[in-house]
């Protein structure tokens, strides 16, 4: 079960950071299109995309971990 729940948590977390990610990136490069609005866009770019990130990022390692620890317990019984 262990397993299960952390490959289920292992991949929402990479789909969150992923997506998240790409956006995040998008709207950093339209900033850089326009000089005079890239220091107002980056604060918003990064609040608005930085979190989600930073969410599914801690999601990942949370599903990473559980399934590390799940593998251990299947070696050492």
């Amino acid at each position: 079960m262990k397993r299960l729940f952390g490959g289920i948590l292992l991949g929402i977390g990479i789909l969150i950071a992923g997506a998240s990610g790409l956006c995040t990136l998008y709207g950093l490069a339209m900033s850089f299109t326009e000089p005079s609005s890239m220091l107002s866009m980056i604060p918003m770019v990064l609040i608005f995309g930085g979190i989600p990130f930073g969410i599914g990022v801690s999601i990942l390692f949370g599903g990473r971990a559980l399934l590390r620890s799940a593998r251990e317990d299947e070696v050492q019984p």
